[in-house]
């Protein structure tokens, strides 16, 4: 029995939501799981009633789960980095979340926006650093207010939060068993403290994987690769911020963040599964957004918790809707609703 805690958050995150537990709920009828949810209002509508975001309760509840779903934040009332800083960055340090897990993979190469790449050009996976780096929060201001005003953001990172994560990656390179070729994204030419703690602790990693090839490109450089040529490329790790960035790119060369489905993951405790397009508010209520990057979340939950064969096959399911169905990714142009989009991954997934 797995005890999953849903969080349909803001905007159009409670929409694709529904159509990603309708899809688990296919899933375990055909491959004879259970489970069972409970809902948790951390919204920006909430936030603006009652002031309340996630709280040190909230977490040693959410601990006692076995994963969370989670639809989106980012509510248009409230000031930006409020929500995201009081229930993302919450969740992924409280509940030491180190990993963030983004696929990039092409399902249609019709929605893809680079010329003549196919689905087997663009088949990667970013690892990234999820609980150090700038997104620590450290810094100050020096004479703030005054034309004089320094602001110094510090980007703080560990020989263990570094180590991990880099671990993760090579296990996680070896699992895949694709290419298994493992690439450093940095940038040790200019950000000399914490690209040389990287790039030596990187080194030092990769001895113990002799099956492994390895190799380094800045992140300026990824980024071109992404685009030229990202048939380079099989798992890649980097740091905090620069993964962020990069994961958008990809998800723009796999089709969208409608399709973009990425894991925050605690290889030893609660992992949290969302689509990373955001709430996306100007769609709010219109039926229109596309649920497929929700529910490819809930089937790379589902693979995490050990259902993998249901995981893949939430997966092969969007692909064959994606590939046979759907006009567009983008919301509106689907050539079907959310509900009906929804409903298509079901009936594949029951055939």
């Amino acid at each position: 029995m797995y005890r999953i805690a849903v969080i349909p958050g803001d905007g159009t995150g409670p929409e694709v939501v529904i159509e990603g537990l309708k899809a688990i709920e296919a899933a375990s009828k055909k491959f004879g799981f259970k489970y069972e949810t409970k809902e948790f209002d951390f919204s920006g509508q909430r936030y603006l009633k009652t002031g309340k975001l996630v709280d040190d309760s909230d977490v040693a509840e959410l601990k006692k789960y076995s994963a969370i779903y989670l639809g989106a934040v980012g509510d248009p009332n409230v000031k930006p980095g409020i929500i995201e800083t009081g229930v993302l960055l919450k969740l992924r340090f409280a509940l030491d979340q180190y990993i963030n897990l983004r696929p990039v993979k092409l399902y249609n190469s019709a929605f893809c926006p680079l010329k003549d790449k196919k689905p087997e050009d663009i088949d990667f996976v970013v690892v990234r650093e999820n609980s150090e780096g700038l997104y620590k929060g450290m810094g100050e201001f020096k004479d703030k207010g005054t034309k004089n005003e320094v602001a110094i953001q510090v980007s703080y990172n560990t020989r263990l939060g570094v180590e991990r994560c880099i671990r993760y990656a090579f296990e996680f390179t070896r699992r895949r068993n694709k290419r298994k070729k493992l690439t450093l994204c940095g940038k040790t030419n200019v950000l000399t403290f914490a690209w040389d703690l990287w790039q030596r602790t990187f080194d030092e990693v990769a001895k113990e994987y002799p099956d492994i090839a390895t190799d380094y490109a800045h992140v300026d450089a990824t980024t071109m690769w992404f685009v030229k040529n990202p048939e380079w490329f099989d798992v890649i790790v980097t740091d905090n911020m620069f993964g962020d960035i990069i994961t958008d790119l990809g998800a723009m060369i796999q089709g969208g963040m409608g399709i973009a489905a990425g894991g925050n993951i605690n290889p030893e405790g609660v992992s949290m599964f969302e689509p990373i397009g955001g709430s996306a508010p100007k769609y709010t209520g219109k039926n229109i957004i596309n649920p497929m990057a929700a529910i490819c979340a809930a089937g790379m939950m589902l693979e995490n918790l050990g259902e993998v064969k249901a995981g893949r096959a939430i997966e092969a399911a969007v692909i064959k809707v994606v590939n046979s169905k759907l006009k567009s990714l983008a919301a509106g142009k689907m050539g079907y609703s959310t509900t009906e989009a929804g409903d298509l991954v079901v009936e594949r997934l029951d055939k």
